[in-house]
């Protein structure tokens, strides 16, 4: 059966997180992915942990690429990006505005000989305006955006620090391939490629759920528990040193009640600390202590979401990414796969999340490629370029490759 990306050639100008992640996913649909690199590597390359001289961060987002490694200060290697790109259907950077422009790889170059190609830019604040030329990192876009401060206002009482995860080169990747997957169904009926244009920071309020109650300027309820939001749910610990989330506001109509049927206080409905939503606010904190206490009373986490779920509460443990990779859902979702280590071994990296019921092949393929291992190969196969035309750009400094010795 067909991948459904099978056919779909992309030449992949990204580094980093926001841009490869997207790629990486067009590769578990089946596309083929040229990751082109500069002769000093994505930056990832020199993360650790590491084998064989292999980063498992740069693995986990560049699995199943091929890749080439150039130095695009070169005419020589522009043109041979311009000759794979008319072979492309797309093409995916992530560097700040200009710098394709100035490499003389922008989307009108490009598209002057390529009108079917779809040209994605992922770049901090757009392509155009007063901060298009701002460094930006997931960090600094989070904070910019009021990401950061609501972390520390709702969750951190107050303090501000920077998240582990860099939700904003991630979310970016996922609205990226969304909007190239269109572009490209769009050119099915027009023929015709175009430009995308994606800023994280927009992104960032796109994705965030809450932007329509900080830009709220009427009344407040207060007998309504605002927005969906989640730093009120509580952590409890139960009578095995196991602590679990319950999904639900303590407070909230609907949610209270069931709450209070689940610990057994159904005499709270009538306790005027908790006649109404406001109420429940003001004693948040008892309210939550009564849970706490219940909790305490429960011997694991199955017996707790079992119990729950009879009274609508969904409960979920808190677990390392260690733990939940080796749980039974994680073997038979295929939710993590072993890739080589490039040295006889493997080690482990999430899988796609796809299921698709005509293309069971979608997920991780190939091994991650050391910078410019595929050069030869890409260049023979969809330019005919011959070994000694190779080995001329090798010697010549257009092409780049490091690739570790055997031992």
């Amino acid at each position: 059966m067909q991948t459904p990306l099978e056919g779909v050639r992309v030449l992949d100008f990204t580094r980093v997180l926001a841009g490869p992640h997207c790629t990486r996913m067009f590769a578990d649909l089946g596309a083929e992915v040229i990751k082109i690199e500069p002769p000093a590597g994505d930056i990832t390359r020199f993360a650790t942990p590491r084998r064989n001289s292999m980063p498992t961060y740069y693995a986990q987002q560049n699995v199943g690429k091929r890749c080439l490694s150039l130095d695009l200060t070169r005419p020589e290697a522009v043109e041979l990006m311009l000759e794979l790109a008319e072979q492309c259907d797309i093409v995916i950077e992530n560097y700040r505005p200009g710098v394709m422009q100035r490499f003389g790889l922008s989307y009108e170059v490009i598209s002057a000989r390529n009108p079917r190609i779809i040209y994605a830019s992922i770049n901090g604040y757009g392509s155009t305006g007063p901060w298009k030329n701002r460094r930006a990192y997931a960090p600094v876009v989070q904070a910019e955006v009021g990401f950061t401060k609501s972390q520390g206002d709702h969750g951190g009482g107050g303090v501000y620090r920077n998240d582990r995860h860099s939700h904003a080169d991630v979310y970016t990747s996922l609205d990226a391939a969304a909007g190239v997957l269109a572009a490209l169904y769009q050119r099915e009926k027009t023929g015709r490629g175009q430009s995308i244009d994606i800023a994280m920071a927009q992104v960032m309020l796109y994705v965030n759920e809450h932007v329509h109650d900080e830009l709220w300027d009427g009344h407040d309820d207060p007998n309504w528990v605002r927005s969906f939001g989640n730093e009120h749910q509580p952590v409890v610990e139960l009578a095995d040193g196991e602590q679990v989330i319950i999904a639900g506001h303590p407070a909230a109509p609907g949610s209270f009640n069931s709450y209070i049927g689940a610990i057994g206080r159904l005499e709270l409905d009538q306790d005027p600390r908790f006649a109404t939503p406001a109420n429940r606010q003001e004693h948040l904190d008892e309210l939550v202590g009564y849970i706490r206490e219940y909790a305490l009373t429960v011997p694991d986490a199955e017996t707790m979401e079992a119990h729950c779920s009879k009274f609508k509460l969904a409960v979920g443990a808190i677990r390392s990414v260690a733990e939940v990779c080796d749980t039974e859902w994680a073997h038979e979702r295929d939710v993590v796969r072993e890739i080589d280590d490039r040295g006889g071994g493997t080690y482990r990296i999430p899988n796609a999340p796809w299921k698709f019921s005509d293309a069971p092949d979608v997920g991780v393929k190939g091994s991650p490629r050391y910078r410019g291992e595929d050069n030869a190969e890409v260049l023979s196969e969809l330019l005919g370029l011959g070994l000694d035309e190779i080995a001329a750009l090798t010697e010549s400094g257009v092409l780049s490759q490091h690739v570790p010795r055997q031992r």
